[in-house]
């Protein structure tokens, strides 16, 4: 039930490509994957950690392995309309250069999502940090019982969205 709740925060289009930045690959990853195929769209997934087995086991058609939490995932720029970041954002060495990377990689009008393990993330900080990357109307969502989630938008024609 609650992850049909927090599908419902998507609404892919055809061709839609989702990007999830994470070091847990489970079934909301499942979840998202099926969504969007059924929608002819693409999960592509980055996974941070040690132990690369995972990745391979995952069927999505993109997939990045990145050694230890100080490294940037790489994505092209505007190829994202939407980044789900799941429990990576506090462990990284530098959140603010996951947020920068996620920016540039974001279509305009693209969603940002953060997912930390709940009681785990400071979700005020991080709507203030949100904001200051040029993320507008951030917003904390109650969906899932097991994670904290923090939403937001890039929109063209606000800070940095040209």
């Amino acid at each position: 039930m609650q992850l049909a709740q927090f599908l419902e925060l998507f609404n892919p289009l055809p061709g839609n490509c989702y990007l999830e930045v994470t070091t847990n690959p489970n079934e909301i990853t499942t979840a998202l994957k099926s969504l969007l195929e059924s929608k002819e769209g693409e999960l592509r997934v980055a996974l941070y950690g040690e132990d690369q087995t995972v990745l391979d086991k995952l069927e999505v058609e993109k997939k990045q392995f990145i050694e230890g939490f100080t490294k940037p995932f790489r994505a092209l720029p505007r190829d994202h309309d939407c980044v789900i970041f799941k429990e990576i954002v506090s462990l990284h060495a530098n959140p603010e250069q996951l947020l920068k990377t996620a920016y540039t990689t974001l279509a305009n009008a693209a969603h940002i999502i953060i997912m930390e393990k709940k009681g785990s993330m400071d979700t005020e900080a991080m709507l203030e940090m949100l904001d200051r990357h040029e993320f507008r109307a951030p917003n904390s969502i109650d969906v899932l019982k097991e994670y904290d989630l923090v939403m937001a938008k890039k929109l063209h024609m606000w800070g940095k969205g040209l």
